[in-house]
């Protein structure tokens, strides 16, 4: 089975397959929870269609023999209002990191390491268009097993696998579960 991660940039309707619904009535996240969530739900769809229509584009989504299967949430943390605004989520340095925020792997393709290949193509988006650092904002497992809602920001371990480092803590948590900032420091401009 062939997978690959390509930019979400002109693959709007593909963007809409793995959040779920192209129906702009049926609500969702739409991937707006860290972007702005004062977007009214009608208004999402168009939003992250311009999103996707301009790069660098708001991530990356994963294909499996051509079939779109998962999206990880790439961009600049200056483009994330409520990061910029987090009291949970602190800023280590002055630098605008990349910040990796969001992934979904559809049902049917889940099991099989597509949140590793997402989080290495999410770091090779950012890499390619200049990021100095990349940044997540993962749960710490303990070694246990995290049910998919609680699981959309990923795993401490899963960044650990991908070459990120514990770089602080917070005081975020998703399902009860605390939060690490993880970092992964890029030369300028280079492939990951």
């Amino acid at each position: 089975m062939g997978t690959v991660v390509l930019p979400a940039v002109g693959r709007y309707d593909d963007f809409a397959t793995v959040v779920g619904t192209r129906r702009p009535d049926a609500g969702g996240c739409w991937c707006m929870s860290y972007r702005d969530s004062r977007v009214p739900n009608l208004e999402r769809p168009g939003y992250m269609r311009d999103e996707c229509a301009a790069e660098p584009g708001p991530g990356v989504l994963a294909y499996v023999d051509d079939v779109v299967a998962g999206w990880c949430s790439i961009a600049p943390r200056s483009t994330y209002r409520r990061l910029m605004r987090s009291r949970t989520i602190p800023f280590l340095d002055e630098r605008d990191a990349w910040s990796a925020v969001c992934f979904v792997v559809r049902p049917g393709f889940r099991g099989r390491g597509l949140m590793h290949e997402l989080l290495a193509g999410a770091v090779a988006h950012a890499a390619a268009h200049g990021a100095e650092v990349v940044e997540g904002y993962p749960v710490e497992t303990g070694g246990t097993r995290v049910d998919v809602i609680s699981g959309y920001v990923g795993t401490v371990e899963l960044f650990e696998a991908a070459g990120f480092h514990r770089a602080g803590p917070t005081t975020a948590h998703s399902g009860h579960r605390e939060r690490w900032i993880m970092r992964r420091e890029l030369a300028a401009g280079a492939e990951a």
